[in-house]
């Protein structure tokens, strides 16, 4: 039987994640995911893809979303008291214009001396409505594409097969920054298939597959790019019609809480889009 194995998330934006055992499931995803945003001092959002050492940043966030907190090796800590209510400012994410509200200088600069170029913060505002695209469209934060990014262990196992016998060592599930990560699908890449998904009070649907960037080449743990691995070896098996692909993306038909060891009930399947 398939189940939950894993439930992470990411509270700022290409920071690291945050294990929990159990997680609300909101319209727009796990409570608190890519709620906050790094941007430049021009609003553009900063990514691992360019400036990797946002993976060395560890936040963690109370139950309420009104503390958040800041670490990073040698840099200290930082809290932030969280301002849902101040001036919107532009931001830009991915070329689209939205709005989102600056948490204040002293996280400012604390960003700024980790990452090594002026840094802000933005939180997403309560009134943000962004829809995401796919087969099943749906409401999402700061994320790339989608509410909830869905990736299963079997997935793995055949991409660090494919890696070990190009010579290459096995990596890590953090690599893909999913928010759920399913066991007990023996079939790699079941996530493609399963277009309606139950877990604990939760209903889920598919939206699209889950393209890969240059993300995945960041060690998480060190905050550096590390070699070609895994776009090298998901580029020759995994490669689809707008690029290299590795998991999927899904929209939230019904929110609800879900925990590690929930089953995993899929009640709809449907051929991935290539």
């Amino acid at each position: 039987m398939a189940d939950v194995v894993e439930l992470s998330y990411y509270p700022v934006k290409g920071c690291a994640g945050i294990s929990a055992s159990e997680a609300m499931v909101t319209p727009a995803g796990l409570a608190h995911d890519r709620a906050f945003m790094v941007v430049s001092e021009e609003g553009v959002f900063r990514t691992q893809r360019r400036a990797p050492r946002l993976a060395l940043i560890r936040p963690g966030i109370d139950v309420g979303g009104e503390r958040l907190t800041l670490r990073a090796p040698g840099q200290g800590e930082v809290a932030v008291d969280v301002d849902t209510t101040g001036a919107r400012r532009p931001v830009d994410l991915f070329g689209t214009p939205y709005r989102g509200i600056d948490q204040g200088d002293g996280v400012a600069q604390w960003l700024t001396e980790v990452l090594g170029v002026p840094s802000r913060l933005v939180r997403v505002p309560p009134e943000h409505d962004r829809m995401t695209d796919g087969r099943v469209p749906g409401r999402a934060g700061w994320a790339d594409s989608g509410a909830l990014h869905v990736l299963s262990r079997s997935s793995l196992d055949l991409l660090n097969e494919k890696i070990a016998e190009r010579g290459g060592e096995p990596l890590s599930m953090n690599r893909f920054r999913p928010n759920i990560v399913i066991g007990g699908w023996d079939e790699p890449h079941t996530e493609d298939r399963a277009h309606r998904i139950l877990i604990g009070g939760t209903e889920l649907a598919y939206a699209k597959l889950a393209i890969r960037c240059a993300v995945t080449l960041v060690d998480q743990e060190n905050g550096i790019k590390d070699g070609p691995e895994p776009i090298r070896t998901l580029a020759g098996y995994r490669r689809g019609a707008v690029g290299t692909v590795f998991g999927a993306k899904f929209s939230v038909l019904r929110p609800g809480k879900v925990a590690v060891g929930d089953a995993v009930d899929v009640t709809g399947w449907g051929e991935p889009e290539r």
